[in-house]
């Protein structure tokens, strides 16, 4: 109990932020001056070597380019702090990595990340959590290789073929096919995209999984979207299904706010809604857009409680580690 009013008094304060975030800021940074000067030159230090460390395998392998071709490359500290309505307090300490390596060969990419999609457990668990960082995601790392498509997915889609191993004994190898598509409907201003993937684990068989993201800005600081996902697991052997409706609004340059509601459904024999939830987000760039505190309250309603309301709150605070960072988003 004490955890959770921590918890709930650091929420609190941060929700102050959103009530003020509308006036034009001048500084970047939410952090004191002493915090300020201990946290820059960490994040260059590591910052520089994740991307030399990127350079350095990407010129053994490949060529010159690797010392002026932009890359992909980051690493992500996460810490969590989960609470739900009968359920003991949680908290979880993240890292994700990816080196991307572009130089070896035309549209040929050496790719060496710390999980893999395949491993982010059902979509409830998804839409449950702020990221995309599995708890065990250093178990899962992956080594292979990506040969890019050469299409322009707004007239063609467009496909990525992978495949390498999964370190840990005994390997494991693998094989992914992605195929992107993007429709602008009758020029705008809604446009659909589409996301699919099919993939073999050697250890976990096949799996499937599509994604439809129908959106339109409503202004300048609006975006409304529908997403759809569908997914299957040959280890779990039938469909999840998801459907969400987003409201993001961008309340200035380092602060977005969502508001979302969705279902979560199995369809086997018995096809059942698992779960229908509301959630408001606050997201806010607390120092120099590599450093972000995330507040996610929600209401659930789960089918195994009887569809009885069930309150949760998540505070999440995270740090990248790569040369340029985008903006806050969602």
């Amino acid at each position: 109990m004490k955890g959770l009013r921590t918890l709930l008094a650091i929420s609190l304060a941060t929700l102050g932020l959103a009530a003020h975030a509308n006036p034009p800021e001048v500084d970047d940074s939410d952090l004191p001056a002493w915090a300020e000067k201990q946290l820059g030159p960490f994040h260059a230090r590591v910052s520089r070597w994740v991307e030399s460390t990127s350079r350095r395998i990407d010129g053994f392998f490949g060529t010159t380019d690797a010392l002026s071709v932009d890359t992909d490359s980051y690493l992500r500290l996460s810490q969590e702090w989960d609470w739900r309505e009968g359920e003991p307090f949680d908290q979880d300490l993240g890292a994700r990595f990816r080196l991307d390596l572009p130089t070896t060969e035309e549209r040929l990419r050496l790719i060496i990340e710390s999980e893999p999609d395949e491993t982010r457990g059902t979509l409830s668990e998804r839409e449950s959590a702020l990221s995309d960082d599995p708890a065990n995601s250093l178990g899962d790392l992956l080594v292979g290789l990506n040969r890019l498509g050469d299409k322009d997915k707004t007239r063609h889609w467009n496909t990525r073929v992978g495949a390498g191993i999964k370190l840990r004994l005994p390997l494991e190898p693998y094989v992914r096919l992605t195929s992107q598509r993007l429709w602008t409907l009758q020029e705008g201003p809604w446009q659909l995209h589409s996301d699919n993937r099919l993939s073999w684990f050697n250890g976990d068989g096949y799996s499937a999984r599509t994604r439809w993201d129908l959106g339109r800005p409503l202004d300048e600081q609006r975006h409304l979207r529908f997403l759809t996902n569908v997914q299957w697991r040959e280890t779990v052997d039938h469909l999840e299904f998801s459907q969400v409706v987003e409201l993001n609004h961008r309340l200035n340059r380092r602060s977005v706010l969502r508001t979302s509601g969705g279902v979560i459904g199995e369809s086997g024999s018995n096809p059942a809604i698992e779960d229908s939830y509301l959630e408001v987000r606050f997201r806010r760039d607390i120092h120099k857009g590599f450093t972000f505190l995330d507040v996610a309250p929600s209401l659930h309603f789960p089918r195994d409680a009887g569809r009885d309301p069930r309150w949760a709150l998540t505070l999440r605070l995270e740090m990248y580690f790569r040369r340029h960072i985008d903006r806050v988003s969602l």
